[in-house]
């Protein structure tokens, strides 16, 4: 498997990230990310990448591992929420208009879009992706997601923590708003455990099922068993099973 690893300044972060690519260019583009706290290699290291390496290896898919920096975030408690939700907006727009530019440039993507993923805090964000850019995403793969941001700013609301919460911001979206069409022509597939440390993931998972029912956009709601639990072992399982439907040989 081809594996590059990166190390690029980002302007609009004002420091160097991290990233890796695994797949030749011409593959579907997958950016995928960490859970909570990850960083860019976790999805090799808990062996996600290997449960891909066919789709990778065959030359249909690309995937693009970015860093998080949720510790300044979602989870930064020495800051002001509006402190948090504004580092959170520069880090969005790293990856929209830095890093999804740049990878698309170079594997020559150019008027495509791509599949966003992730677990966990991961769901999260690849959530945030796709609602807020369907535009450049026409797949989402999200496992065991939490899609209020109330659960990290608690209280406290404004414009950003607002468009940072999908269960907030879908129910508001006009009918005529050309989004819609692009949601409606694209893969939506969230996904949650009903087992061990799945409860506010499986309650926030139903909380979008029913945003999404209500604004006649389509989407695979997959609900697995009282013993799949939110770990790395179910959601390679999970990540497999989806990957075959949309992709299959």
């Amino acid at each position: 498997m081809e594996i590059r690893y990166y190390k690029e300044h980002s302007w609009i972060l004002n420091r160097d990230m991290e990233f890796k690519i695994y797949g030749r260019s011409g593959g579907k583009l997958c950016i995928a990310f960490a859970p909570e706290n990850g960083r860019f290699y976790d999805y090799e290291n808990f062996g996600m990448i290997e449960s891909l390496a066919p789709w990778i290896e065959s030359g249909r898919l690309q995937v693009v591992t970015p860093d998080s920096i949720d510790a300044e975030t979602w989870n930064n408690q020495s800051a002001t929420p509006r402190q948090r939700i504004e580092q959170q907006e520069r880090w969005f727009r790293y990856i929209t208009d830095e890093l999804f530019g740049w990878v698309v440039g170079i594997n020559g993507h150019l008027g495509q879009r791509a599949i966003v993923t992730g677990c966990s805090m991961g769901a999260t964000h690849s959530s945030l992706f796709f609602f807020r850019r369907p535009d450049l995403f026409d797949t989402l793969i999200a496992q065991s997601g939490i899609y209020n941001a109330s659960h990290f700013f608690h209280d406290y609301m404004d414009n950003l923590i607002y468009e940072n919460s999908p269960v907030h911001f879908l129910p508001h979206m006009a009918p005529s708003h050309f989004y819609m069409a692009l949601y409606r022509s694209s893969r939506i597939i969230c996904c949650s455990g009903q087992g061990a440390w799945e409860k506010t993931a499986l309650d926030e998972t139903h909380a979008l099922e029913r945003v999404l029912k209500e604004k006649d956009i389509p989407a695979w709601f997959d609900y697995w068993g009282l013993d799949v639990g939110h770990e790395w072992y179910w959601w390679k399982k999970q990540m497999v099973y989806h990957m075959e439907k949309l992709m299959p040989w």
